[in-house]
């Protein structure tokens, strides 16, 4: 981010600066216009760079004061080499112990572990660190609210310069100087400028594990006892830590072996151990093995009493107990010094890890808190992951570091078996045990119980001590039991370069065979010494003691297996190792048998003597380890055996020479290498130094003098073979070793032998092999992590000799050969003195050494090097003393000769380096090159910079080097990327490498030289396809520290604007000169004489300018932002840029990339640009997503409802921009391109900007407001998905953001958290922190409080500029076009989301815009008003008071410049801004509105100037207005649930605007949209009919055509209910007044569009018919104009509408089911008692709108407090609880009177047009609902609507009731017919359905039907009624019947033809039962009551 890249390189630029910059964009230019014939661009021919040194030396000269005190002297060099003390883990460094004199390769060694490190370091104060200034916040003032106030002084301005200057000091307090803290740290993949700092070389620690061992305990307790601990990796079947020791014995135990222990060292005292694990597997385990004091018996007799006995049983066993206590006691004073086996146990360490881990997401933090053992630091010495090792690892088990703290109990407790002691036998038992949890051999298990705790190691616990026993850093200030660091010996390879000195050897004895041995040896034990010599005296106290006794011991003796003759041993024996080892040091091993039993004529030793037999620890100079099997002596050894191996000197041996006794013996050392090829060359080199005999003698072979060189280059070559691992550990010493032979050339036997070019190879070869190791890590610019170390930290000039430096006009010396001896000697001790400490004495100087001296100071001219330290090395004094005349052979000798210093040689090297050897030099030219630039900073070091300038700092021929390197390395980059693609990445660390070397050398060399370098760099770099190298090339050198301060050094004071004119507003804009104008129009573009004066500057922004002219996106647009970006970023942040007209300057440099910007608008995209995290919003990010989640109005519509018909609202300013050109920047690119654009803006000149503006051509100012709009998008702020789950609406805490953002609460804050605010730069290399998804509610808070942050800042910086421009309107030419491009800018601004403090500096402008041109925005603007007014008004709603306060002003500001000649347009405009406000945002608040109505009142109230005007009353009368609409349309909201009630309410509020045709339209098409979205098809249709009629009544007034309707009379036909849309009232608008009926839709094509859309709806809900209807009123108006095409589609329509009738004729169309729902109680308010119709679609039941409506009304009411009706009986108000809500649902049908039934023939004509319902109630007279056939009764309730459906609603209220009762015999009646009639149907039907033919002939003819047919005949028809009334009911009811039994013949018939085979029986028993039904019917059917047919008139029979 802004500032990391300052971390390692060091940060700022170089008067490179320019030259660079004009590098990058002339390489863009390539890269964007990549044509074949393009010479590279002219900007690398045009500007020679300057001679800066002369440039500079004049200019400082000259006395450039003003700016010296800006930015602080101009830096001379930056680049310092100091030395910084090793951190040392232990209390001091690990050494030698002294007086010792010493090896030369241990010297080395040690001198190498122990001296500071040499890093080159800046000297500039590092940009980066800005962790200590804080950021104020301005904008997040979360405190409560305060009442509403009116904005003071609104009124009182004497002048418009007076209000722009109070409005100019509002913004500017308290805002962030910088802008680039707020904004999120960018990705840092295209960072390149950051040269990662390695890892200062530590000791290698894995993962740590405490374990302490909390008690033993056994069922008895009668000895001491004491325990060894080490882990074994099962996996890899090795021992992989030392043993370490410790007991637990009680001080009465402990006595017991007072004789042999005379003193006891503090250290011994540990009972915890550290285990460290570099390699966790899930096959580790910790064995604890126990040992006791040797007593005569078996293991298996010494453990019997604790298996048979128990301490409990104290009563029975009292006696055994204390006679076995007496007993110990007396083994262990007699074999107190000898051990045997006991028992062992064992716990899987990863089971405890597994069992106790912790569940974190991130163990790094965890690990990280020790800080040295974090998983990151582990990770470089793991192998890289793709190597085969790494997969063996299991990552699940690699978190040892995070795990909690466990105590474990081993309760198993195996018996040691005697025969079966070794470490291969105990893996077999691990691997048992691995696979069945026991041994497969019965082992005796011991009782008792172990208890350990195990923890992970965070922080080194106190009182610890090393491996070597020296105390570690936490020392404990009391005397408190150590803790004990055990070495790890780990399962694999470790790469990690040795860092400590470190000397131990682990002797390990393991079998022994004296099964042929005679004597009585069996109870067999070895003592092992480490010898110097052959005395007893000389065996060393070098062996690690065990515990509770001394530290360091001089013997030790293995455990004795009982009466075993070839004895198993399992000692570990750890011993120091003298750091001088000699031919006389060896191992000494005595044989002894134990006598355990005291024979009675024995008094003495209990010790028999068996043998002997010894191991030389050196042979030929090598250390000796490895596996030995060796013999042993019988007798008295001879004198001088040591110096032989054990097979020469003439003694007795036991069988025959034979080898009897197995051993290993291993070493844990960083001095000795334990590799062939490396040894040889340290052995051979040090025989260089002097000091030496010829022959030399080098393992078995003999070297003279004369071959000595050969054999050098013979080790130097094979270097590179030696095996990785020891090569990496002493990878430092042997690299030191190189480089000294390549500075050095030799004086070998009198020849001079250079073996500079050998040497050199041999280092190119080591770094390629080591780069190619998959072993190893590299870090992210590929650089080998151990070499990176190594440079960084280790690397320091070899060690001249102090007094002796030839000139180097004398090439090579050649001297004589006496000479010779006395200049080696001298140089030896001058090697001896540390480098860094000139001050340590060495030997005094021979007369003959003076002599030579003075001879060679004659002629050398002495320039060596000193190197400036004050370190010296208080731990370390160990001279060395030349040894004497007679050892040395005064012959041939060899010398060193210092040819020239280090940086030429290495520099000559790679020039003439040639084959394989020069491709990998240039390969992996990184660490040339920053060896080479360490190596000239030390030399720079010494020098006196004073009197030597910088261009004399190195000599010519080394820069003829360097220029020659540098265009072998550029032209090595091309070949590599000619030669395969694959290679690309090579190239890129290539470039980048040779880009930090330049850098580098900016801070040493002669700065003109440097600028050649790059100006060839560019040359041959220009290809087009190269443009990415030069990219990265030069975001490298700008990086750089003197980068700036070059850039403002160069910049003539012609640059800075001439005294800006005066006050702008006073004076014309002819008073500035043409040339001054076009001067100042310049400064914005990249002009020929910029690019002279910042040559580095020029060079970025033509690349930048030539990339964004590219036409696709390319990786080189993106690449030249962000260099510009981070550029800007760090000066941004930088110390030095703090005051103001500093920031004036560093922004004059960028004016050109202002211009650059302005041109390039087309291809930013705008659309998805969000703070940090990528804001996740809808995929869309269209315009709809700001303010509400569903709206009820459309975007579209809304907008229609403002007065704005085309969509052109706020942010729809960009959807017009969108249309040119696709943007080819991606969003994050073009942010950062425009916070790059705000930044200059910001800072530079103000009066500067504003000539600028207003000599800006009008259509550069048309695209510099477009790109301001732009930026307000961009910078918008959003709520992130991961901060809404933080969400709580909470109203006390009311956000800044206004309403919009109302509930974003996270973000309340307390002032004290002001300092916080920024994003930590220090810490963006870890990206995946932005990316996380479980950040908490603190880090959520602070992101977004930055973010909101950012939004001001950037917006405000919109604003001032806005500003600027419009304070230059009066001299502007254009005045209404520019005026109006600021309004659209800000309304813009009022449409995204913003802060409260941006809002009120937005509407103080807002309001200064009114003033000062309120005629011309209210004439000229009239669409932008409309806007206007909305938006104010949105803001007048708002919950935050400063805000509605703002807003408030503003629209009283409106009216009242209005008031004189626009007011009525203002007033229309606001309404509708009403209407379109509380319709379309979810999260609107009346009270808000409300309140803010009545604060504008106040205005008017108070205005005292305008008291005398209408004004005052005309506010009134609009307020009270906007009060009512608002009342009317606030409901809504609480009715969203309800879509009933909403509709009513849209419905009522549609109604309330018949006056205004506009908004009435509006809100019908606003309900066919919320129709539309439920499916309700035929109601979204009827909606758009009824507008399409609204539209007809108006077109009939304004134009008089015969093919129109005639209003809305023409669209009866469809639906009478349209009558309604009759425009008849007398406030009716004349459609041509202004604004009135001047949407789209008030057009012949708007009335077409609303009847086609209409006629779709009926399609989709079914109706063809009318969708017949509507195209009748289409129709004639297309053939009026002829719209030919139109009409085929239209037929085409209505064919399809037709073909759809005909198809469904016959089946049933579901149209709608019906239900009347009674709502009835005081809580439903103005529904109590109210009935309606509800139309659901087809198909619905009962419970379904029955649990629908339950659902919603128990949520708004509480479930016990709403009852639902079950049934239909009328409802008695009296019975009802007051306090509860009632519902009844009844399920209704249409009702037709007999004679409409003619006209309703069709299904369609049942269902459309309905007013009419009816529902039955069934009762009896006895007050039940259902009761016998003949109490039974029924009654009719027939409702009507007031209007028809379908209509615009779906429910319509009921407006008549009409009812009457049915008796008995009636609804007998009633039910037979309908029986009847649904016989005749299934009988007739076309394709007859056999199933339901078979159902109604079931429930007619079927025997068992209660009440059925026969019931109803016998209890109605039976007898003739007594009542002459019911005379005609009977008949009617017996002619039913005659009917029925007719239809059921027929169907019994039908039915017969219809069934299948074995429905046969079926058939007849039908055929049964029907002849049974009108046999028991016949009588009563033929009875016919008399009196009903007597003739009216008598027939005359006789007549006849």
């Amino acid at each position: 981010a802004c500032s990391s890249f300052h971390n390692h390189s060091q940060p700022g630029t170089t008067k490179g600066t320019c030259y660079l910059i004009n590098l990058v964009i002339s390489a863009l230019t390539l890269t964007l216009f990549p044509h074949p014939f393009l010479t590279q661009p002219q900007s690398y021919d045009a500007v020679e760079p300057l001679d800066l040194e002369e440039f500079l030396t004049s200019q400082l000269r000259s006395g450039e004061t003003t700016m010296m005190q800006e930015l602080g002297d101009f830096p001379d060099d930056d680049l310092k080499v100091e030395q910084v003390e090793k951190e040392c883990r232990t209390v001091r460094h690990s050494v030698p112990e002294d007086g010792l004199e010493l090896d030369p390769h241990v010297r080395d060694c040690v001198k190498s572990y122990i001296q500071p490190w040499l890093v080159k370091s800046p000297t500039l104060a590092d940009l980066s660190d800005d962790s200590g200034r804080t950021l104020t916040s301005s904008d997040f003032d979360l405190r409560c609210l305060t009442p509403d106030q009116r904005v003071e002084g609104l009124l009182a301005w004497s002048s418009h310069e007076e209000l722009d200057r109070f409005n100019q000091e509002a913004r500017q307090g308290n805002r962030h100087p910088e802008l680039f803290a707020l904004y999120p740290p960018a990705d840092e993949e295209d960072a390149v400028e950051i040269r990662p700092i390695p890892d200062c070389p530590k000791e290698h620690t894995g993962d740590r594990i405490l374990i302490r061992c909390q008690a033993i305990k056994f069922e008895i307790e009668i000895e001491p006892l004491f325990a060894t601990m080490a882990l074994y990796d099962l996996k890899e079947k090795k021992k992989i830590s030392e043993n370490f020791y410790c007991d637990l014995n009680s001080e009465q135990y402990k006595n017991f072996l007072k004789p042999h222990t005379p003193n006891v060292d503090h250290s011994t005292l540990a009972r915890s151990a550290i285990f460290p694990i570099t390699y966790p597997s899930p096959d580790i385990y910790l064995v604890i093995k126990i040992e006791k004091v040797l007593q005569q018996g078996e293991i298996s007799d010494c453990a019997d009493p604790y298996i048979t006995l128990r301490e409990c049983d104290s009563s029975k066993n009292k006696d055994k107990l204390e006679k076995l206590r007496g007993q110990a006691e007396t083994f262990c004073q007699r074999l107190g010094r000898y051990r045997m086996p006991f028992g062992w146990a064992t716990v899987k360490i990863m089971d405890v890890i597994s069992t106790a881990a912790i569940d974190r997401d991130v163990t790094d933090s965890d690990s990280l808190k020790g800080g040295k053992s974090s998983s990151m630091d582990r990770r470089a010495q793991l192998p890289r992951r793709n190597s085969e090792r790494y997969t063996a690892i299991d990552d699940q088990f690699c978190n040892i570091a995070a795990f909690k703290p466990a105590t474990i109990t081993i309760s198993t407790i195996f018996k040691q078996e005697g025969d079966r002691l070794s470490d291969e036998d105990l893996l077999k038992f691990l691997s048992e045990i691995k696979k069945t949890s026991t041994p497969q051999r019965r082992i005796k298990i011991i009782p008792g119980s172990i208890k350990l705790d195990m923890s992970p190691v965070h922080d080194m616990p106190l009182a610890c001590l090393s491996t070597e026993l020296i105390p570690l850093i936490p020392v404990a200030e009391k005397n408190i039991r150590p803790v004990k660091e055990v070495l790890e010996f780990p399962s694999s390879e470790v790469y990690v370069p040795h860092n400590i000195y470190r000397n131990l050897l682990f002797v390990y004895p393991q079998r022994l065979n004296f099964v042929n041995r005679l004597t009585s040896a069996r109870n067999i034990t070895i003592k092992i010494q480490f010898m110097s010599g052959e005395d007893p005296a000389p065996s060393l106290p070098v062996i690690f003691g065990k515990s509770s006794g001394p530290e360091f011991l001089q013997e030790v003796y293995t455990p004795v297996t009982y009466h075993n003759k070839s004895p198993d041993f399992y000692e570990e024996v750890k011993m120091a190792l003298p750091a001088r080892l000699t031919e006389r040091h060896h191992l000494l091993f005595t044989f002894y048998h134990i006598s355990c039993q005291q024979k009675q004529n024995q008094s003495g030793s209990c010790e028999t003597l068996i043998g002997y037999s010894w191991l030389p620890i050196v042979n030929n100079d090598r250390l000796q380890t490895g596996q030995f099997c060796l013999p042993i002596a019988l007798e008295r050894l001879p004198v001088n055996y040591s110096l032989h191996t054990p097979e020469v000197p003439p003694v007795k041996w036991m069988e025959g020479h034979k080898g009897l006794f197995n051993l290993e013996v291993q070493a844990v050392s960083s001095v000795h290498t334990q590799d062939n090829h490396l040894e040889r060359f340290f052995t051979l080199c040090h025989a260089l130094e002097g000091g030496a005999t010829f022959p030399l003698r080098v393992r078995d072979e003999k070297i003279p003098e004369n071959k000595l060189e050969h054999e050098l280059k013979l080790s130097i070559i094979s270097l590179s073979s030696s095996s990785l691992e020891p090569l990496v550990l002493f990878l430092h010493l042997v690299l030191d070793k190189l480089f000294t032979l390549i500075m050095q050339p030799m004086v070998i036997a009198g020849q001079t032998a250079n073996l500079a070019q050998i040497a050199f190879e041999s280092v190119v070869s080591i770094v390629n092999s080591l780069h190619n190791s998959q072993e190893l890590n590299r870090d992210q610019q590929g650089r080998n992590c151990l070499l990176a170390t190594y440079l960084y930290w280790v690397f320091r000039l070899p060690d001249p000799p102090q007094d002796i430096i030839p000139s180097a006009e004398i090439r090579y010396s050649t001297m004589g050969r006496s000479t010779a001896a006395t200049v080696g000697s001298m140089l030896l001790q001058s090697r001896i003195r540390s480098s860094s400490n000139p001050d340590i004495p060495g030997p005094q100087m021979s007369a003959e050494d003076a002599e030579v001296k003075n001879i060679l100071s004659a002629k050398v001219r002495r320039d060596s090097l000193k190197v400036n330290s004050d370190i010296q090395f208080n731990t370390y004094r160990t001279f060395i003393t030349l040894p004497t005349e007679g050892r040395l052979s005064l012959t041939p000798l060899c010398v060193f000769c210092l040819l020239q210093q280090f940086h030429e040689e290495l520099a000559l090297q790679m020039v003439v380096s040639t084959g394989v050897c020069r491709e990998n030099a240039y390969k992996y030219a990184w660490f040339f090159f920053e060896l080479l630039v360490k190596s000239m900073a030390q030399h720079v070091s010494h020098l006196d910079k004073h009197s030597v300038p910088r261009r004399s700092r190195f000599s010519d021929r080394f820069k003829d080097d360097i220029t020659t390197i540098v265009s072998v390395v550029t032209a090595e980059i091309g070949t590599i990327l000619v030669k395969q693609h694959k290679e690309v990445e090579q190239a890129e660390k290539v470039n980048i490498s040779l880009a930090f070397f330049l850098y580098d050398l900016l801070s040493l060399m002669d700065r003109g030289f440097v600028f050649q370098l790059v100006k060839s760099y560019s040359k041959s770099m220009s290809m087009p396809t190269l443009i990415s190298m030069r990219l990265e090339f030069l975001r490298i050198l700008c990086s750089h520290e003197h980068y700036l301060n070059l850039s403002l050094f160069f910049s003539s004071p012609a640059s800075a604007p001439a005294s800006p004119c005066p006050s702008i507003s006073s004076q014309s804009s002819g008073s500035c000169s043409f040339q001054e104008q076009q001067r100042i129009l310049g400064l914005f573009e990249l002009s020929q004489e910029f690019k002279q004066q910042h040559y580095l500057t020029g060079l970025l922004l033509t690349e930048l300018s030539a990339a964004l002219d590219m036409e696709s996106e390319g990786y080189g647009n993106k690449k030249a932002i962000n260099a510009i970006y981070s550029l800007l970023c760090s000066h941004d942040l930088d110390h030095r840029c703090i005051k103001p007209e500093v920031r004036a300057k560093v922004a004059a440099l960028y004016l050109s990339l202002v211009g650059i910007i302005i041109d390039s608008t087309n291809y930013l995209d705008f659309t998805g640009m969000y703070t940090y995290e990528q804001w996740e919003t809808q995929p869309t990010g269209g315009p709809e997503d700001d303010l509400e989640n569903v709206p009820p109005i459309n975007q579209s519509v809304a907008m229609a409802i403002a007065g704005n018909p085309f969509n052109t609202l706020g942010r729809n300013v960009l959807v017009s921009m969108q249309g040119k050109s696709v943007a080819t920047l991606a969003a994050d690119t073009s942010r950062h391109l425009l916070v790059c654009f705000l930044w200059v803006m910001k800072n530079a000149d103000k009066s500067l900007i504003q000539r600028w503006t207003i000599d800006m051509p009008p259509s550069q100012l048309n695209k510099l407001l477009e790109l301001l709009t732009i930026c307000v998008s961009c910078f918008e702020y959003r709520v992130s998905l991961h901060a809404k789950r933080f969400i709580i609406v909470k109203r006390q805490y009311l956000s800044v953001f206004g309403n919009i953002l109302e509930s974003l609460t996270g973000m309340d804050r307390t002032v004290g958290q002001r300092e916080h605010l920024r994003w930590r730069k220090d810490l963006t290399q870890w990206r995946q922190t932005n990316d996380r998804q479980d950040k908490t509610k603190a880090e959520l808070d602070q992101e977004a409080l930055i973010s909101g942050n950012l939004a001001t800042e950037t917006n405000l910086i919109v604003l001032d500029l806005l500003e600027t421009i419009l304070q230059a309107v009066p001299l502007a030419e254009c005045k209404d076009s520019v005026v109006g491009g600021v309004l659209k800018v800000l309304l813009h601004s009022l449409t995204c989301n913003q802060s409260t403090t941006f809002l009120s500096h937005t509407f103080s402008t807002l309001r200064s815009l009114v003033v000062k041109f309120g005629d011309l925005l209210f004439e000229e603007e009239a669409e932008q008003c409309a806007d206007l007014c909305q938006k104010v008004l949105q803001y007048c709603s708002s919950p935050v008071d400063e805000n509605r306060s703002q807003a408030c002003a503003t629209l009283y500001l409106i009216m009242r410049y209005s008031y004189s000649n626009n007011f009525s347009r203002v007033k229309m405009q606001v309404t509708m801004s009403l209407a379109s406000l509380v319709g379309k945002s979810s999260d609107f608040q009346e009270e808000y509105l409300r309140r803010s109505l009545r604060t504008i009142l106040a205005y008017a109230e108070e205005d005292t100037e305008m008291q005398n005007t209408q004004l005052p009353s005309q506010v009134d009368e609009l307020l009270r207005n906007l009060n009512s609409i608002l009342s009317d349309t606030v409901k809504m909201r609480e009715f969203q649930e309800d879509p009933e009630m909403l509709m009513d309410l849209m419905y009522r509020i549609a109604k309330g605007y018949q006056t205004s045709p506009d908004l009435r339209l509006t809100w019908l098409q606003n309900m066919a949209e919320k129709h539309n979205n439920r499916k309700c098809y035929t109601e979204s249709a009827m909606c758009l009919v009824h507008a399409a009629a609204l539209v007809a009544e108006y077109l009939s007034m304004l134009e008089d055509h015969k093919y129109l309707p005639v209003g809305s009379v023409t669209f009866q036909n469809i639906s009478p209910n349209v009558l309604e849309e009759s425009a008849v009232s007398d406030d009716i608008l004349s459609p041509d007044e202004d604004g009135v009926c001047s949407g789209r839709y008030f057009t012949e094509s708007g009335l077409v569009g609303l009847l086609e859309q209409a006629a779709e709806l009926f399609s989709n809900g079914g109706l063809y018919e009318a969708v017949n209807e509507v195209y009748k009123i289409i129709i004639p108006i297309l053939e009026a104009h002829r719209d030919f095409r139109k009409l085929a589609s239209t037929h085409d329509k209505l064919q399809r509408a037709f073909d759809n009738i005909i198809q469904k004729v016959g089946h049933k169309r579901m149209f709608g089911t019906y239900f009347r729902v009674g709502f009835y109680g005081a809580k439903f308010g103005d529904l109590d008692e109210r009935e309606f119709i509800y139309k659901e679609p087809g198909i619905t039941h009962l419970p379904e709108i029955s649990h629908r409506l339950e659902n919603f009304y128990s949520q708004c009411f509480g479930e016990e407090t709403l009852v639902m009706i079950k049934d239909s009986t009328p409802v008695d108000r009296k019975q009802l609880n007051p306090n509860k809500a009632y519902i009844q649902i009844t399920y209704v049908e249409p009702f037709f009177d007999d004679y409409e039934m003619k006209d309703r023939m069709t299904n369609f004509e049942k269902n459309f047009n309905l007013r009419r319902f009816m529902y039955t109630t069934p009762f009896t007279k006895s007050g039940r609902p259902r009761g016998e056939l003949n109490e039974q009764y029924k009654r009719k309730t027939i409702l009507t609507t007031m209007h028809a459906f379908p209509y615009v609603k779906t429910r319509i209220n009921v407006i008549q009731k009409e009812e009457f009762d049915l008796t008995p015999i009636e609804v007998a009646i009633e039910d037979m017919q309908k029986k009847t009639r649904e016989l005749a149907v299934a009988t007739h039907r076309e394709q007859p359905d056999a199933k339901m033919l078979q159902m109604l002939l079931q429930g007619s003819v079927g025997t068992t039907v209660n009440q059925g047919p026969l019931e109803v005949a016998q209890v109605f028809l039976n007898e003739i009624p007594a009542d002459p009334k019911l005379f005609r009911h009977h008949n009617k009811l017996r002619l039913c019947f005659k009917e029925f039994i007719m239809r059921c013949g027929e169907a019994v018939e039908k039915n017969k033809h219809l069934i299948t085979f074995d429905q046969k029986e079926y058939q007849q028993e039908l055929k049964k039962n029907y002849n049974r039904l009108r046999e028991s019917l016949r009588p009563m059917l033929e009875r016919k009551i008399p009196e009903l047919y007597k003739p009216i008139i008598r027939p005359r029979l006789e007549n006849r």
